[in-house]
């Protein structure tokens, strides 16, 4: 890529614990990549919107709250309504092994639990990036 890999790291709904979120956007900031943080109480609209006025390459969605089968989706439909059909969304926090299927079938490209080495997450980030973008990882 010619340019840095942009992340919007979000939260969406109501969790006001976002820690991890900060951790996060930190480590792949730290990697060379260019990282929006847009705050707490987000809409699913509201990151679709930053998401294209940011021109980002992946979101990265944290939830702590349980809502995540309903906000995870709704971003993503919300992405594909401005046209953002290949934008990687990636997801993390307090989410049951069980829940993930469906939030893979839903568009969420990959899910990230408690304990995952912040390297593993920068990691899928370049390749995903590098996947959107056509060149090899």
């Amino acid at each position: 890529m010619t340019r840095p890999i942009r992340v919007l790291i979000a939260k969406a709904g109501l969790d006001g614990h976002d820690r991890g979120a900060k951790v996060i956007a930190r480590a792949l900031r730290d990697a060379g990549m260019e990282v929006i943080y847009t705050g707490l109480r987000q809409t699913p609209e509201q990151i679709a919107e930053a998401a294209l006025q940011e021109d980002v390459d992946v979101v990265g969605l944290s939830s702590l709250s349980g809502a995540h089968d309903t906000l995870f989706p709704a971003v993503v439909q919300a992405l594909r309504a401005r046209g953002l059909d290949d934008v990687v969304v990636i997801g993390g926090g307090i989410i049951p092994a069980e829940d993930v299927p469906a939030l893979k079938a839903a568009g969420i490209a990959e899910i990230f639990g408690p304990g995952t080495p912040t390297s593993e997450i920068v990691e899928y980030v370049r390749r995903a990036a590098a996947a959107r973008a056509g060149s090899p990882a």
